[in-house]
């Protein structure tokens, strides 16, 4: 058994020489804070980036939408995407240019990883829709679920080989992931999440889903509907197989989830064809090749 202390030491060091999120994104998530922001805010700030720009312009004409006519004015593109979108969109790829790289991954297998998380991320979307929420959040679950095991990839990198057992380890106990994470390294991929999210300043309601995903009965927090909605996400996504992130043997979510989200385990498996059809889009879009 390792000391703790000694351990997130060693994390916290990987995430302070992390990049930080680039000017242009941290900068559009600051003006997409206030209510007053316009389309014409978002154009100034990304009109400046032309990789972002590149990729709103690639979305809004990409068959993901669709459209008869194609787009060229990027204020024209942000008011049919949305502001959330393309804040979303934005963070999205920042995250994946940051952390995306085959040089993060040692114990886990980066297309798998990657596969599950856009998986999860698509399917809190599609509840979410599901169950009528506001048009205006619908990507702020896509991101959480993107972002909800993002705390592996420090432990993947800077302790491989511990990783690497612990693994090893779920397979051979049938135990979940993250209880194995706390005998093996004494941290789980809950807490090491939440202090890459406290570092990049994205916001409660993401440290509260990164950090609680497998704490669903200790939640206390204002957040519970995308903390739940990630929850199933990531239930679907490990009982359907789609990606690999390390946990074979997830634990049972409870049936008051469902009682609370209003929706079944049918309900999740009659969205496995429009989830896996989805993944395929926000790759496109996300530029993820897995």
């Amino acid at each position: 058994m390792q000391d703790k202390e000694r351990i997130l030491a060693v994390i916290q060091a990987y995430i302070a020489r992390m990049p930080s999120l680039p000017v242009t994104v941290s900068k559009i998530l600051q003006i997409c804070n206030d209510p007053k922001t316009s389309p014409s805010d978002l154009n100034q700030v990304i009109s400046l980036d032309p990789v972002l720009m590149g990729r709103v312009m690639k979305l809004i004409n990409s068959a993901y939408y669709s459209l008869n006519n194609q787009i060229t004015s990027l204020v024209r593109a942000i008011i049919m995407l949305g502001i959330n979108t393309v804040k979303n969109l934005a963070l999205s790829t920042a995250v994946l240019g940051n952390l995306g790289g085959k040089g993060n991954f040692q114990a886990l297998n980066i297309d798998g990883f990657w596969r599950h998380s856009l998986c999860v991320g698509v399917m809190a979307k599609l509840i979410a829709i599901r169950r009528k929420r506001d048009n205006k959040v619908l990507e702020e679950y896509f991101v959480a679920g993107l972002l909800h095991d993002i705390g592996k990839i420090p432990l993947n990198n800077k302790l491989s080989a511990e990783y690497m057992n612990a693994i090893a380890l779920t397979d051979k106990d049938h135990s979940p992931l993250y209880l194995v994470e706390e005998r093996v390294m004494e941290v789980n991929h809950c807490e090491v999440g939440r202090l890459i999210i406290k570092n990049w300043n994205l916001g409660a309601a993401m440290e509260d889903v990164v950090y609680f995903h497998h704490f669903i009965s200790q939640y206390p927090g204002e957040n519970r509907d995308l903390l739940l909605t990630v929850a199933a996400a990531n239930f679907f996504a490990n009982s359907y197989q789609i990606g690999f992130s390390g946990d074979r043997y997830p634990e049972k979510l409870p049936l008051e989830v469902f009682e609370e989200l209003g929706i079944s385990l049918d309900d999740l498996e009659s969205m496995e064809q429009k989830a896996n059809a989805e993944i395929e889009k926000a790759k496109v879009f996300l530029s993820v090749s897995v």
